[in-house]
Order: C-alpha cells, then sequence, then structure tokens
C-alpha cells in the first residue's frame, strides 16, 4: 500500500517525465558490449547509409561520401570505426561538425568520434581509402580469367568492412543501404544489393539493399564480367572465359533454394546469385546477401564442390538472417549453417553423399582439437576474441564443433521436432541478432523443456573439447576407399577400375588417410598409376601436395605443381594447409622462396595468415 508521501512522489516523477521532449527521454536499446568496435549503439547508432562513390583503377582509391540517418538516443556524439581511412570532412545535419580520430589500434583501428546535437537525424562523411585499405583487393588484368581488365573485390568479414567505408562495424548493429557507384567504363559493379544483370554505357550504378544487414556483408566487386540466370531468382556472374561452365558447375543453385525452403521457411532476400571471383579470393565462399562471393577453385567440373554454395545459401537464413551479436558468438553463425548445409545436400544428393561431407567436418574438427590442444579455451563454441583479431575464432571448432552439437541435439529430440524448432527460430528472430546465452534460454524453453529432454549444453557450449554424447558419422563408401588403400599398403598395386567413379570426397579421404609409413616410392607409385601430381581437382590438390610434402615425395613435377599452385590460389585454408607442411617437415627455406613469389597474388586476409605462419615481414617493395 502506497502512502500519500508516495503517491506525490510518483505523480510529480510523471509530470516530470511527461513534461521531458521525446528529444530528451532515453530509450532503453539491448545492444550488448562488443570488444571489436569503438560504436556505443545504445548512444547513437546508423540505421541506413547511402554511398556516393567512385572507383579509380589507376590510384587503387574509392572515394566519396556516405550519409547515415541516426538514430539519436539523447547524446552529443555518435562513434563510427575507420580504419587506414582519411576523413575529409563531416556534417551534420547539413552543416559541419567537429570529428576526431582516437588513437590507432592494430586489430580494431580508430574511434571516429562525430558531435551531433540531440535533433540530428542524418550526418554525412566524406572520405576516401588508402593503399593500406584491408577490405580491398585490386587486381592486374593478367591476375583474373580473361587477363584483359583490372578487377576489384571487398571482404569485409569479420572487422574489415571499416577499411573501406566509416561505419559501426558491428555484428548486432543492422541498417539498410543504397549506393550509386561510379567505375571505368565498360566494367561492371555488383553488390550485396538488387544488382544489374548487364553493363551499361556510363560506368555508373545504383543498388538497393532494403532489408537491414550488418555491416561486413556490405561487398562490392568490379571487374570485365557477364550474368547468366539459371532460374529466375538464380543465376551466375563470371568473367565471359568461364561464365558457361560456372552456370553448368552450379546449375542446381534453384534446387537448393527450393530444398531450404522446404526444411526452415521462405528465402528473405528475393534473389540468390553467386559471383565466381579471380583465385586470390580468401575464402571459399562469402555469403554476401543476394549475391554470394565464390572461389574458382570450387568448379571441379563435376559438381562435386557445390557443397559449398550450399553452405552460402544456408547462410541466407543462419548469419544473414539470424546474425551472430558479436564475435564471440561466432559459432552460432556457423555451426548452424554447416548443419543446414548437411540437410540441403542430403535432401538433393542422399543421404550417403551427406555422411560423407559430415564424416570430412568430423575429420576437420578431430585436426583442429590437435592443433589445439596447448589451448583449450580455443575449443569452446563460445569464445573470449577480446584483445584479439576475431578472424581467430574462423576456425574448425565454430564450424564442425557448432555442427556436431546440433547433430547431436537432433539425435537426442529427434529430426522432426529439431525442424520444427530451427523453422521457428528463424522466423522469430528474423533479421535479429543472437547471443549464446540468448539461444541457449530459447533453446530450454521451446525445445529440451518443451519435450523433456535433458541435455549437456553447458558442457558442449562453454567447456573445452568435446562430451562424450556426441553423434557418431559413419560412411560405408569410405570404408570400401579405406580398404582400398589398405590393400595398395600391402600389395602395391591399386585398381584403377575401383577409383573411376570416385567422387571428390572419395579421393580426399583416400589421400588424407595415407599411414605415416608410408614411403616416398609408395607415392609415386600411385602417382605413376593415379596421375594425381596432375589432378584439375583443387581440394585432391591441396591434399595430394601436402601428403608429397608430409612423405617427401620431391621431383621437378611434383614441385612445379605445387609452386604453381602457390602461386596462383589465394584460397586461405588450401595455401595455409601447404605452408603448414613445409614448416612441419623443415623446408621453410623453400617456402619463404615460394611465398615471396606468390604473396602479392594474396588477399591481405591470407598474406596476413601466412605472415604470422611463416613469420615473414615483408618489406615494401613486396607490399
Amino acid at each position: 500500500m502506497k502512502t500519500p508521501k508516495a503517491i506525490f512522489y510518483l505523480v510529480l516523477l510523471i509530470m516530470t517525465s511527461c513534461a521531458q521532449t521525446k528529444e530528451e527521454q532515453i530509450v532503453v536499446y539491448s545492444y550488448v558490449e562488443e570488444p571489436h568496435s569503438y560504436a556505443k549503439p545504445n548512444n547513437a547508432f546508423i540505421k541506413h547509409l547511402k554511398l556516393d562513390i567512385t572507383v579509380d583503377f589507376e590510384t587503387e582509391i574509392i572515394s566519396g561520401k556516405a550519409t547515415y540517418d541516426i538514430e539519436n538516443n539523447n547524446s552529443t556524439q555518435i562513434i563510427l570505426d575507420s580504419k587506414y581511412l582519411e576523413i575529409e570532412s563531416v556534417t551534420a545535419n547539413g552543416k559541419e561538425t567537429d570529428f576526431s580520430l582516437g588513437v590507432n589500434d592494430k586489430q580494431l583501428g580508430q574511434p571516429l568520434t562525430i558531435t551531433i546535437e540531440k535533433n540530428t537525424k542524418q550526418i554525412e562523411i566524406t572520405y576516401k581509402t588508402t593503399k593500406d585499405t584491408e577490405a580491398l583487393q585490386w587486381l592486374k588484368p593478367q591476375q583474373t580469367a580473361d587477363k584483359t581488365n583490372p578487377f576489384l573485390f571487398t571482404q569485409g568479414q569479420a572487422i574489415l568492412t571499416r577499411t573501406w567505408i566509416p561505419i559501426q562495424d558491428s555484428p548486432q548493429i543492422r541498417i539498410s543501404y543504397e549506393a550509386n557507384v561510379q567505375v571505368p567504363k565498360g566494367l561492371m559493379a555488383v553488390m550485396s544489393a538488387e544488382n544489374p544483370k548487364e553493363k551499361n554505357e556510363s560506368g555508373l550504378y545504383h543498388f538497393q539493399m532494403e532489408q537491414a544487414i550488418p555491416a561486413y556483408l556490405i561487398a562490392l566487386a568490379v571487374g570485365d564480367f557477364e550474368y547468366k540466370a539459371i532460374s529466375e531468382r538464380t543465376g551466375v556472374y563470371a568473367e565471359k572465359s568461364m561464365l558457361n561452365k560456372v552456370q553448368e558447375e552450379f546449375s542446381d543453385m534453384e534446387k537448393m533454394v527450393s530444398a531450404a525452403e522446404d526444411l526452415y521457411g521462405p528465402y528473405a532476400w528475393e534473389q540468390f546469385d553467386v559471383i565466381v571471383l579471380p583465385p586470390s579470393f580468401p575464402f571459399g565462399g562469402m555469403e554476401n546477401p543476394r549475391l554470394t562471393f565464390a572461389t574458382p577453385t570450387v568448379i571441379a567440373g563435376d559438381k562435386s564442390l557445390t557443397s559449398l554454395v550450399a553452405h552460402e545459401l544456408a547462410h541466407s537464413w543462419s548469419g544473414n538472417l539470424v546474425t551472430n551479436a558479436t564475435w564471440n558468438d561466432f559459432w552460432l553463425n556457423e555451426g548452424f549453417t554447416v548443419y543446414f548445409e548437411m540437410r540441403i545436400m542430403e535432401a538433393l544428393y542422399g543421404k550417403e553423399r551427406a555422411d560423407m561431407l559430415a564424416l570430412m567436418s568430423r575429420q576437420d574438427l578431430d585436426d583442429e582439437l590437435e592443433n589445439l590442444k596447448e589451448t583449450p579455451n580455443d575449443t569452446k563454441l563460445k569464445l573470449d576474441l577480446k584483445g584479439k583479431n576475431p578472424d581467430d575464432g574462423m576456425n574448425s571448432i565454430a564450424y564442425d564443433k557448432g555442427y556436431l552439437f546440433l547433430r547431436t541435439l537432433e539425435e537426442a529430440v529427434g529430426r522432426e521436432k529439431f525442424d520444427a524448432f530451427l523453422k521457428q527460430y528463424f522466423k522469430e528472430h528474423a533479421f535479429s541478432s543472437m547471443t549464446t546465452e540468448k539461444f541457449v534460454t530459447y533453446l530450454n524453453t521451446n525445445l529440451l523443456e518443451k519435450n523433456k529432454v535433458t541435455f549437456n549444453t553447458e558442457e558442449w557450449i562453454n567447456q573445452p573439447g568435446v562430451p562424450k554424447n556426441q553423434a557418431v558419422i559413419s560412411s560405408d563408401k569410405f570404408k570400401n576407399v579405406e580398404l582400398t588403400l589398405q590393400d595398395f599398403i600391402l600389395t602395391g598395386k591399386i585398381d584403377k577400375e575401383t577409383t573411376k567413379d570416385w567422387t571428390s570426397q572419395e579421393w580426399v579421404h583416400f589421400i588424407r588417410n595415407f599411414p605415416k609409413t608410408m614411403t616416398a616410392d609408395q607415392m609415386k607409385d600411385l602417382d605413376t598409376a593415379l596421375n594425381l601430381t596432375n589432378s584439375t581437382n583443387s581440394y585432391i590438390q591441396m591434399v595430394w601436395y601436402e601428403q608429397a610434402l608430409n612423405h617427401d615425395y620431391h621431383g621437378k613435377n611434383i614441385d612445379s605443381k605445387i609452386e604453381d599452385f602457390l602461386i596462383s590460389v589465394g584460397r586461405r585454408w588450401y595455401v595455409e594447409t601447404i605452408f603448414k607442411a613445409f614448416k612441419r617437415n623443415n623446408r621453410m627455406e623453400e617456402a619463404l622462396k615460394i611465398y615471396e613469389k606468390s604473396r602479392p597474388n594474396y588477399h591481405s586476409v591470407t598474406a596476413k595468415t601466412i605472415d604470422d605462419l611463416l613469420g615473414f615481414e615483408p618489406t615494401k617493395e613486396v607490399e
């Protein structure tokens, strides 16, 4: 019961609150602490971005203006992330305003603090990139497939978008965007937005992304490429010499989208296209909404490596639709996506194909657990990356331990109930961010408690290693591959009829499981019989070259093929695997000689990883 005095103060509080103007009222937002962004979105955040930029290949600079609609929560400043950018001027509500760049951090760059008023609704920044900008890779014509025109692409994940756009570079801050991009005539520009299907004469392209996305998904590519449709809502971009084989390789894209929708609800982005970039692209793929960026290393000629497309498509739900709130929660993006990828592959190509992929995922996880045995806390799903580059957390733990956790959950509750849970999860949290803690609460309420299932979620997420209750994955085809390898080790012979119908996955499993006692002579015998050194499948090349180094298999042909591969391919996973093998087998002198030649072809993401691995300190000439 309230006393009269208490009632008086309550009425006074209400009257005072009502007397405040709308601008003076402080709204309570739920953005969480972010160790990899300077932004303070609970005070002020951006809602919409308009870019007006020019791409200059001669100077290798992007310049122009970025205009932001902002939500100001009674603050006198807004903070953006900036790294290696030249900030020329800033306005607030059309008037020039004060701004400052803070102390530079090697990982995070600088906070860009802008003075605003309580009624500020828009800011505009005039800026340009510099030679140090990490997100951009400028390619000479000879570094492309057609070798006739230059090429540019961006890579924003995890925190590199701030190096080509001043932005609040936290995955929990979602914005819509539009852009006017001027490029040289004869080239086309595409973005993670509504895209042109053919070049125009002016070189000025307009883009619109109406759905709100995190900054790391803003992407741009500029080059001499063309578009070819697969269905009304799917298609591919590629350089002219590659266009037909890319379309053929990815001809199942519409089937993949339909299979994904059958599993977890409608595709929310209208269009699903893929652009195949030059070979220096550092990842297998990047799930930029509406336009996945992909490496040419997946063009195998037999659709055997297109699980990558299924993976990037799955991100349209897990990652793009429901996004990890911070990079400490990265497994929420990738573990879910690997699980979803396997389900798409099973729906299209059958359980045996999916099980082979899942077993390879399990083997990758074992390798990563071994690599991280000295730092067991790095094998937790929920990470602590404060003070580190979030790129350090982008390893097999997030992907493959995350997948194994979800597959084990599926087996515990049953596939039908698990599918219904995931479909509800994506629907209820669409276009929002998710923390690990929030997900665990949702999981307990909507799946485990609802179905009276006890599960050691805490152990899976917050403890090192892999719990004992884990899904057991097996493959009959892989068992046959292992028998073939055993026969070869015993007899020194291999029947080519046995291997003629093998998929890429069977070949990789065969090669990855060579015993440590295998000799260089046995490697040579296999190579003579199967011509593995001259394989045109990049995945097979990668594992075969690694094993050649592991088993001291030398020769003019194999050595030159390894060098050519490292110079021509920039996919980080592949080149890191091979350079690790050089280092592991005390062949650092050779590795460094090759790296001096190959490094100029690598994106900064790959170059940084190999620099650290080999202890390489680039000179200005090498850079």
